[in-house]
Parts: structure tokens; C-alpha cells; sequence
């Protein structure tokens, strides 16, 4: 009940709406954001800039620097810095010569500074640079007007300003200040430029104008992807008559599908594929950011006669034309840092991007399991209540969490010690079931001096600033609170150091984070959030480095919890907000959905966006954070989340209770069937997480991913692969018993995991479905590894025996991979503690072979079954062959579905071994 008045009052105070759906009255629209309304009407005929090709200068091999004018302000000059880098990626930085004022440039993104490869250059003639650099990659510089064409094989696939739309908006002088003359023309002094007003909120703007906007052309191409994070479709829609993708961290309460409305996270990169090439443009902006999308056709007459031969395809022949996707990038401050990307495979762009940003590190296997979740478990009772839910109904599960209710008063870092009044042993007694547990902790700091916490960095000068230099106040969930300047290194690791044992009463080993409302959400801010002139570390506004708070706040919490382990462990974040780069260090939700069948349909275009940008350790809340879902969504939800990377069930704290267990024992059954069928797949989805680590592929892809000339896959958004190896297909509408599946991939065959039954690809089939599962695909020729023992939780299961599922191609071939460590600590980096096999079949023999012989790792794991699916006839004779030893397993075959299987084949996981099939 206090809960409730508490909610009340802010409701009240700060008008916060409890509508259905958010109301959009409380944010932007571009035509309200001013530097978004001017770049978007900027459309000149001819681009004014032009490269002066007499001051190129080649810094190192691999870095050209030039002059860029602006020829209606000569008196304004920019720096063009061109780099070409290793896996055919391209980096141009353009940023002011001499500003009044340092422009931003953003840090903590990158993994460091990225390898410079040597590049050819060739003068076309007086007006343009060609250079051609690593393996196929290739740019020509046009100096008047300013433009730069990519080419990748020697296919055009990018272009930069074709469209005049470069727009670099320098720093200057307020018109009648500092001797700046009063009477300055309307482009020094248009409307918004020295300040603006949302609602009731002013924005100060004391540096003036700073936005930049730049065309980048995606040519040949019909489809883009990602710039997340909105929840519309993965290929992105035309603009033409919405308003442009928004990229602004916000805490959205409620939000609508299929809009273009900023959400909580911001990944200012985008990919574009066809079956000639996979291509991808990110640019490194911190700030507000608009990108307008439209499809287009390229009249190759228009294009100078040195590329127009360089298209994947042929033109029309009778109008010359080729499709083409146009972008318009509008950002409101910093500098243009972009990094073109140039494939040309899926696989290829997954690693050029992560190579820059980063990968996800392989996460603790129980962080890949079942997580159960609520706002909020109420007290240490609660909590053992639902703990033994999960064992009398035998669910296994992994992880319960708590929300902000089991703080004192919302304070961080504290219990609630009238509710858990010992923290610790409820930790331990979870360890026994070989459980985790995570809190909640969010970055506004409640505004106490009797709140350790919160006296210690008030006494220190931790919070962020206005303005005029005082603490920033503004309310959250515990009333007035601060929020902490991330940004100052001392800050950053004084809030990393609360994580500290020592600092965080209550917690141990087994307790991992959650960062929530870190966009940061302020109630009665802008937009419910920052104003854009509070000022942070080292002079910079909000305005500059808004995206970058949430990401640095989880940075520090993961750099906390490695520390009190003495970098032994592998911690685990959950975050709301990120940007580019949080991989590295939080796994990420798509926040506040609704318990709706339309909210189930949207996460798989959700998750997709997220995982191609390098997210890729990603879920959506099982069942709707709001409202009560029935059980014919629940159930279909968790047989769709089942296969997807992070796996959790969240729910209001106004909703009714929905464990597994309180919809029927029919419902029961099914939500444990879904929940075990993930746990069954642990063994690959693990193996997959590694592999992302190692090569930056994520375990969620899109179809064209694995089969990137099949032109039908390329707006594919309801189903979507897991690894190589699984095509999964939700059910998202709730009366339905057929679904139309396409089965991609000319010659080849997939397989029902549940029957074995065969499909061909590259083509449709209509499909019977009933409440007992979601369609779900094994691809031939792929080899994946399970476990069938059931377990209450995933790292009690680390030993147990293994099960291969051979699936063969129409060659009678297949191949794989196995992954194992310890599930929990660094020593497979530290001290090459792992097992990874490799799987081959070919030729009626299946072999084991290590992929790093120099690594090892004790386990009792076997080789418990090996399924052979589509294998042509009963064999005569089963024989496995491991060292000296020989053993003929029993065996066993189904005609009707093609299936073989050996019981019992017996070797260890990590010895080689050949089965021989006569």
C-alpha cells in the first residue's frame, strides 16, 4: 500500500501517465528538436565542401590527412582524416581546424586503437584519390564536391555526401557577444540554436549550434539493419513520411511497437545486405542522434563512368537504374568518427565490427540458463517459497532475482533488514540448489545525509553538476535524488569499489547485478531524463555524451564485481541502457514490454537489431513486464524465449503472481518442457557464446546470415536461427494451429527436432502446431551437442554425460563443435582450461578431434548417445575406435525417419575418437 501512494504521488507531482501506451506528448518529435528540424531541411543542389587534394599528407602508412572547406565559409576549415584498416574496414575522422571550443570525441568504446593496414594510392586525376587497401577492399576520394565511394570486390556498395546532405555545423560566437556582431545573419542565429524549451524544460545551449548530418548510401542494397534500439521491423522502413530513427537513451514507460521513438540504448551502426555483399556504417556519437531511411532507385547515367560498372547486379537496362537504400545521419554535437565496414560476408562484418568494439565474453553457464525474476520477491520467505516451487514441481531454474523492494527505502547497497534480515544465508541456501542470486541497483542515489552512500560522495563532489556548478538534483524512484559522474575515472572506480565486500554489506559470492533506469530515467526531467546543459567530468555537457551514462555505469559495476574476486570470477550485469561497446561488460533486456501478443511478436525483430550491432547477449522479459498475460501467452512465450539468449521471466509489481506452476498442471508441464528444452541445448548455446567471444558471431542471427543468397530471407523477422544449426519459429498469435514456414537454403534438407520428419529448403511448407511446442529445425549438416539428464540448475549438469545430433546433408555429411570449461571462472583464458572438439562426418565415420591440443581440462563428460538423423539404411556393424580400445555399441534404427542411434558409445569428451558406420 505505501508503494502504491509513493507511485501515486510522482504520478501526481510530475504527471507521469499510467495511459495503456506511452503517451508521446513527453518527448521529441524531430520538428521539436531544433538541431534535428535544421539538418533535416538541409538539402542543397551541390555540396559546398570540397577536399583540397594539395594538402594531402600521409601521417603513417594506412593514415591521409587533408583539409576540408567549406566554400560559402572559407574562413571555417576542417581536418579529413582517412585510415585504412585491417579486415577491410575503413575509419574518416572530420572534425574542426582550430575550433573556439574542444569538440567531443568519444571514449571508453573502443578496445583500443585500431590496426592500421597499408594502403595503395592511385590519382585518378586532379579531382580524386583511389586507394585500394587489405584484401578487397577499395575507396575513391572525390575532392569537388566532396564524396567518397566504397567498393568491396570491386562492387560499388557505399557512398558518402552523393546526396550533398554533409553538413557541419561549426563552432561560433553568440550573435552581440564578445564582440560577435548583433546583426548576424538568420544561419548564425535560427531559431533553437541558442536555446530551445521542451515543455516546460529550457535548454540553455550556451556553445551554440554543433550538430552534424551526412548522407551515407547504401548502393545496390534493399535492405538496412539495426541503429537500435526501437521496437519496430528489423529491415528498416522508410522514414519518408514518419519521423527519422531516433537514438536518444530514455526511459520510455509502456512504449508502442512499430514506431521509430527512441528507447533505452542507443548502437549508431548499420548493416546492409544482399547476395552479393554484407556492408555496415557506425558512427562513434555520443550525442543525440536522427537517421532518416529511404528506399531509392540509382540512375547509373548520374554516376561517373569510372564505377558505373562496379554494381553487383546489372541496371535495369532500359532506365539504368539499381536499388538504393539512402540514409541521412543527424547527430547534435561531437566530431564525424565513422567506420565503414566493407564484409563482404555476414561473418566477416560480425568480426570487423566486435574487432573495434569488442565482443561478449563468454558468460558463467548459469547466466545462459533460466532466471526467474519479479518486481518484487518480498522478503527472504518469498523467496524460499518460490525457490521450493521450482523443486516440488521440478523446474530447474538458476537464478532468482531481487528489485528495488528489498532496499531500505530504495537506498543501494542496503537491505530491507525487516524483510531480509540475513542476506547472506539466503545467498548460501541458494548455493546449496546451486543457485544465484542478483539485486538491483540503479544510478539515482537517494538524497539522505543519514544514507552512507549517498554523505560520503556528497562530501567528495561525486555528482553530476547543472549548469552553474551545483549537485544535480531531480527525482526517482527513493524522491530527490543525484546520480554520480561516471565519467571522472575517480568517480568511476570510487562507485566500482561499493561492489567491495567490505562496501556492499549483505552480498557474497554468489550475488551478481542488475542496472536498471541508467539512461538515467529522472521523472521530472526532460523528457524524464538529463537536461542536456548539466555538465559533466572534464567541462562536457550532456548534450555530448548523453548516450555514454548508462554503459559507463554498468562498465563500473562489472569492473566491481571482477575486482572482489580478485579477477578470478566472471561477473555478471544485466543492463537497461548501452551503447556501443556495453558487450563487453552486460548482457541487455528490451525493458518494459506488455504482456501482448503483438510485444511477443516484436522481440524477435527486437533481439535481431541488437545481436547484428554487437549486442548479442539479449532478451525480452518472459510473459510481458506489464499486465497479466493468459496462459496460452505465457506458455508460448517461454517456448520462444527458450531460444533466445537470455532467458528471464519479470513481471510489474502490480501484476498477479505467474511462477511456472500457478496456471494449471497442464500449463505446468508445458512451461517445464520449454524450460528444459533450453537446458537440454546448454551444451551449444555455450559453445556458441564461446565462439562469439572468439569470432564476434552472435548465437541469434537472421536467417541471411547463414544463408546470405537467399534473397527470401532478407525481411525475414519472424523466425531466426540459433547458431548454424537451428531454425526457430515462434508462435505469436493465439489461436492459430498452422504456421507457414520457409525453409531456407537450395539443397538443403532440415529436420524436425521433435519427429525427425524432413523439410526441403528453399521452400514453404505449412505446418500443424499445437500448444506442445514451437516449430524448431535442425539444419543438415550441422552436429549439435546436448545434455538429456535433468537437472535442477545448469553448473550441477557440468559433468554430465553428452548427446550428439548428427543431422546429414544431402552429401550424407555434417560437422560441429563443443565447447567446455568450468563454467564460472577466467582459467580458460588464464590458464587454457578448456575443451574444444571438433565433430566431422563424412564418409559413414564420425570423428572427435581437438581444436587446441594444448589446452585441457578435467571432466568426467562421455559420450552418453550419438543420433544420426537421415542416415539412409540400418547399418550392419557400429564400431568406435579411441586410442588402442575398440567397442561395438548397441544401435538401433527408424526407418521411417532415416534415424540411427548408438547407446552407450562411451568415450570421454576429450579424447579423439572415430565411429565407423559399415
Amino acid at each position: 500500500m505505501i508503494r502504491f501512494w509513493h507511485l501515486l504521488s510522482l504520478i501526481l507531482i510530475f504527471n507521469i501517465s499510467l495511459i495503456e501506451n506511452v503517451d508521446k506528448n513527453n518527448f521529441k518529435t524531430c520538428e521539436q528538436s531544433a538541431f534535428c528540424r535544421r539538418q533535416r531541411k538541409y538539402k542543397p543542389e551541390t555540396s559546398p565542401y570540397e577536399v583540397d587534394l594539395s594538402s594531402m599528407k600521409t601521417v603513417t602508412n594506412g593514415h591521409l590527412q587533408f583539409t576540408l572547406l567549406n566554400t560559402l565559409k572559407t574562413h571555417v576549415k576542417f581536418q579529413l582524416d582517412l585510415f585504412t584498416l585491417e579486415h577491410n574496414s575503413l575509419r574518416v575522422k572530420i572534425n574542426e581546424m582550430n575550433p573556439i571550443r574542444k569538440r567531443y570525441e568519444v571514449q571508453s568504446v573502443l578496445v583500443g586503437e585500431p590496426k592500421l593496414v597499408n594502403v595503395n594510392l592511385t590519382k585518378s586525376d586532379g579531382n580524386r584519390v583511389e586507394g585500394r587497401f587489405d584484401k578487397t577492399a577499395r575507396f575513391i576520394l572525390n575532392a569537388k564536391p566532396f564524396r567518397l565511394d566504397l567498393f568491396t570486390n570491386d562492387i560499388f556498395v557505399m557512398s558518402v555526401n552523393s546526396k550533398n546532405m554533409f553538413n557541419f555545423e561549426h563552432y561560433r560566437k553568440k550573435p552581440g557577444s564578445d564582440g560577435a556582431p548583433a546583426d548576424a545573419n538568420n544561419e548564425d542565429n535560427e531559431d533553437g540554436m541558442w536555446e530551445e524549451t521542451f515543455k516546460t524544460h529550457p535548454d540553455s545551449k550556451p556553445h551554440g549550434p554543433s550538430s552534424i548530418g551526412v548522407d551515407v548510401n547504401f548502393l545496390n542494397f534493399e535492405n538496412v539493419y539495426g541503429i537500435p534500439e526501437h521496437a519496430d521491423a528489423f529491415s528498416l522502413r522508410s522514414t519518408h513520411d514518419t519521423d527519422p530513427y531516433r537514438l536518444f537513451n530514455l526511459d520510455i514507460f509502456e512504449y508502442d511497437i512499430l514506431n521509430t521513438m527512441a528507447l533505452y540504448g542507443s548502437i549508431p551502426y548499420m548493416l546492409a545486405h544482399n547476395e552479393h555483399a554484407t556492408v555496415g556504417f557506425f558512427w562513434l556519437n555520443a550525442a543525440e542522434g536522427w537517421i532518416d531511411v529511404q528506399n531509392d532507385k540509382l540512375n547509373t547515367k548520374n554516376i561517373f563512368s569510372t564505377i558505373t560498372s562496379f554494381f553487383g547486379s546489372k541496371s535495369n537496362n532500359e532506365n539504368n537504374e539499381v536499388p538504393e537504400v539512402t540514409t541521412h545521419w543527424m547527430f547534435e554535437s561531437g566530431i564525424f568518427d565513422g567506420f565503414f565496414f566493407m564484409g563482404p560476408t555476414p561473418n566477416d562484418i560480425f568480426k570487423q565490427y566486435t574487432a573495434i568494439t569488442g565482443s561478449v565474453p563468454t558468460p558463467p553457464l548459469w547466466a545462459i540458463a533460466y532466471h526467474q525474476c519479479r518486481w518484487n520477491y518480498n522478503d527472504e520467505d518469498d523467496v524460499r517459497g518460490v525457490n521450493n516451487g521450482f523443486e516440488q514441481h521440478q523446474i530447474p531454474v538458476d537464478v532468482i532475482w531481487l528489485d528495488i523492494e528489498h532496499t531500505n527505502g530504495k537506498r543501494y547497497f542496503t537491505w530491507d533488514t525487516s524483510k531480509f534480515p540475513n542476506p547472506e544465508k539466503l545467498q548460501d541456501d541458494m548455493a546449496v540448489y546451486g543457485r544465484k542470486m542478483i539485486t538491483i541497483s540503479d544510478p539515482h542515489i537517494k538524497k539522505d545525509d543519514g544514507y552512507q552512500l549517498y554523505a560520503e560522495a556528497k562530501s567528495l563532489g561525486y555528482y553530476v553538476k547543472t549548469k552553474d556548478g551545483a549537485d544535480y538534483e531531480g527525482w526517482c524512484w527513493p524522491g530527490t535524488s543525484m546520480w554520480l559522474d561516471y565519467f571522472n575515472p575517480e568517480i568511476y572506480k570510487w562507485y566500482s569499489q561499493r561492489y567491495s565486500y567490505e562496501n556492499y554489506k549483505g552480498s557474497t559470492p554468489n550475488l551478481f547485478i542488475w542496472n536498471d533506469m541508467n539512461e538515467p530515467s529522472v521523472f521530472n526531467g526532460p523528457e524524464v531524463t538529463f537536461p542536456k546543459d548539466i555538465v559533466h567530468y572534464g567541462g562536457w555537457e550532456n548534450r555530448d555524451v548523453h548516450n555514454l551514462y548508462g554503459m559507463l555505469q554498468h562498465m563500473a559495476t562489472f569492473d566491481g564485481l571482477l575486482e572482489r574476486s580478485h579477477g578470478n570470477i566472471r561477473p555478471f550485469i544485466l543492463t537497461r541502457s548501452f551503447f556501443a561497446g556495453s558487450q563487453r561488460t552486460s548482457a541487455v533486456w528490451t525493458g518494459d514490454n506488455a504482456a501482448q501478443w503483438s510485444h511477443l511478436k516484436i522481440a524477435v525483430p527486437m533481439l535481431l537489431s541488437l545481436s547484428v550491432t554487437g549486442i548479442g547477449f539479449i532478451g525480452a522479459d518472459v510473459g510481458g513486464f506489464f499486465f497479466n498475460p493468459d496462459a496460452k501467452l505465457l506458455v508460448r512465450w517461454y517456448q520462444a524465449a527458450a531460444y533466445q539468449p537470455f532467458y528471464r521471466e519479470h513481471a510489474h509489481i502490480d501484476t498477479a503472481r505467474r511462477e511456472p506452476w500457478l496456471f494449471g498442471d497442464d500449463n505446468t508441464r508445458l512451461i517445464r518442457q520449454a524450460i528444459e528444452q533450453r537446458y537440454t541445448y546448454l551444451p551449444y548455446w555455450y559453445t556458441l557464446f564461446h565462439r562469439q567471444e572468439k569470432q564476434g558471431v552472435p548465437p541469434m542471427l537472421p536467417l541471411w546470415a547463414n544463408f546470405p543468397r537467399d534473397r527470401n530471407t532478407f525481411k525475414t523477422e519472424d523466425s531466426f536461427m540459433v547458431g548454424n544449426g537451428l531454425l526457430v519459429y515462434p508462435v505469436t498469435e493465439a489461436d492459430i494451429n498452422q504456421v507457414t514456414v520457409y525453409f531456407p537454403g537450395v539443397n538443403t534438407v532440415w529436420y524436425d527436432i521433435r519427429t525427425f520428419a524432413q523439410h526441403n529448403g528453399s521452400e514453404t511448407a505449412l505446418i500443424n502446431v499445437d500448444m506442445e511446442s514451437i516449430p524448431v529445425y535442425q539444419c543438415g549438416g550441422s552436429i549439435i551437442p546436448q545434455r538429456l539428464r535433468k537437472r535442477r540448475a545448469s553448473m550441477l549438469a557440468i559433468h554430465d554425460p553428452i548427446t550428439l545430433v548428427v543431422a546429414l546433408d544431402r552429401n550424407n555429411e555434417a560437422e560441429g563443435e563443443f565447447y567446455l570449461d568450468d563454467g564460472q571462472t577466467y582459467n580458460y583464458r588464464h590458464k587454457h582450461e578448456f575443451i574444444h572438439r571438433r565433430f566431422t562426418f563424412k564418409n559413414n565415420e564420425l570423428k572427435s578431434t581437438s581444436l587446441d591440443a594444448s589446452a585441457k581440462f578435467e571432466t568426467d563428460a562421455w559420450i552418453e548417445r550419438i543420433v544420426i538423423l537421415g542416415y539412409p539404411k540400418n547399418p550392419s556393424r557400429v564400431a568406435i575406435h579411441s586410442g588402442d580400445k575398440q567397442a561395438i555399441p548397441l544401435h538401433s534404427y527408424q526407418d521411417a525417419s532415416q534415424t540411427l542411434i548408438i547407446r552407450r558409445p562411451g568415450p570421454s569428451v576429450t579424447a579423439d575418437w572415430t565411429l565407423i558406420l559399415s
